[in-house]
């Protein structure tokens, strides 16, 4: 029996909905909003269902870098290594993509059949002016991805008002973890941050960048009851990807152990989402990028295939969103075997960006 892509992204969604509702328990505004949702995301899986009919796979997922710009320098930060390395953005020196470009994506997205895209950055907050834009998609749910620095009142207020975009806050542990890699003070502004989304209600998550180093760290109920305490309901846990130091990068046995421990945390805060990435990709049929589960748009637009592999042969400025689902590059991917390749460390097209390269 061949796997059905289209059905694991649809059950992926309707658990994430699930999900969802179960963690907005006693927060209406949240709940209500899901509830609404679960009727777009009903919508969006007919458009996805027709257009695979009519030869045209739509990942149910997008993630989105809006700007390059950030205000902290956090080492090991992939974006800026992305942004040093993407010689084909230089080449043609192309700038950020403005708002109007970005609204004519979200439309065409809802229009594909597109669920979720997740907005990152740089640091998302320094473009307020595309999330106020995401957020008049109400048949789209934006996971926002912020150092936690620029939330402020008005931007609490955004939240608060737009229940379609949800905060996520990243840090790398306690407040020497997080201050060692972002900067000193950081870890107090982001934690000063999720207590003013608490206190208006706001669903807010974490994200954290899981390392060798740190696994049992941040995996320990004590450091997720904090996170609880302080009005976190989801935790993403994200495979640290080897920028600068490889020997930190989790390996099969430590991957194995972190799948474990989220298991773990799931049984025991019954009232938090978690969410391990980049997951069991042998449960996925393979590596979800390029178009499979999801793909990348730089700042610039140009349409990758994930956030690890900065290599695109179409920028969406003016082009059709449509016309990245048909890209020859993501076509290549998925027919070499690239993407269901095994690899030892959170990327398979981080570790052999030489054979992507090769592709353009």
């Amino acid at each position: 029996m061949s796997f059905d892509l289209e059905q694991y992204l649809t059950k992926g969604i309707e658990q994430l909905i699930k999900d969802g509702i179960r963690v907005a328990f006693k927060n209406p505004k949240q709940s209500a909003f899901f509830l609404r949702f679960t009727s777009s995301a009903k919508k969006a899986s007919t458009r996805r269902k027709d257009n695979e009919q009519n030869g045209l796979h739509v990942p149910s997922f997008l993630i989105a870098s809006i700007t390059g710009d950030c205000n902290l320098n956090c080492s090991g930060c992939y974006s800026h290594a992305n942004n040093a390395e993407n010689a084909t953005q230089e080449a043609h020196g192309l700038h950020e993509l403005p708002v109007s470009e970005w609204e004519r994506i979200f439309s065409e997205a809802v229009e594909l059949g597109v669920s979720v895209i997740l907005l990152a950055g740089g640091e998302p907050l320094l473009r307020k002016d595309v999330i106020e834009a995401a957020a008049k998609q109400r048949d789209i749910l934006f996971p926002v991805f912020t150092n936690g620095t620029k939330i402020d009142a008005s931007t609490v207020k955004m939240f608060d008002t737009n229940r379609n975009l949800v905060p996520v806050i990243s840090i790398e542990g306690d407040e020497t973890a997080t201050d060692t890699r972002r900067g000193e003070g950081v870890y107090k502004q982001a934690f000063d941050a999720m207590r003013s989304l608490r206190e208006r209600g706001v669903l807010f998550g974490a994200s954290i960048t899981v390392t060798a180093e740190n696994l049992d760290a941040i995996t320990d109920s004590t450091f997720i009851d904090d996170l609880s305490q302080n009005g976190c309901r989801i935790v993403l846990f994200v495979e640290y990807i080897p920028v600068e130091k490889p020997d930190i990068a989790l390996q099969n046995e430590t991957r194995a152990k972190l799948a474990s421990r989220v298991d773990q945390l799931r049984k025991s805060h019954d009232k938090m989402l978690m969410i391990s990435f980049p997951g069991d990709e042998a449960e996925s049929g393979g590596c979800l990028a390029a178009g499979r589960g999801f793909f990348h748009i730089s700042a610039s637009g140009y349409a990758e295939p994930c956030p690890f592999s900065p290599f695109s042969d179409l920028n969406l400025r003016g082009t059709p969103l449509k016309d990245a689902l048909n890209s020859k590059l993501f076509a290549n991917l998925r027919e070499s075997g690239i993407l269901a390749t095994p690899h030892t460390g959170g990327c398979v097209l981080f570790e052999q960006k030489d054979k992507v390269a090769e592709l353009v």
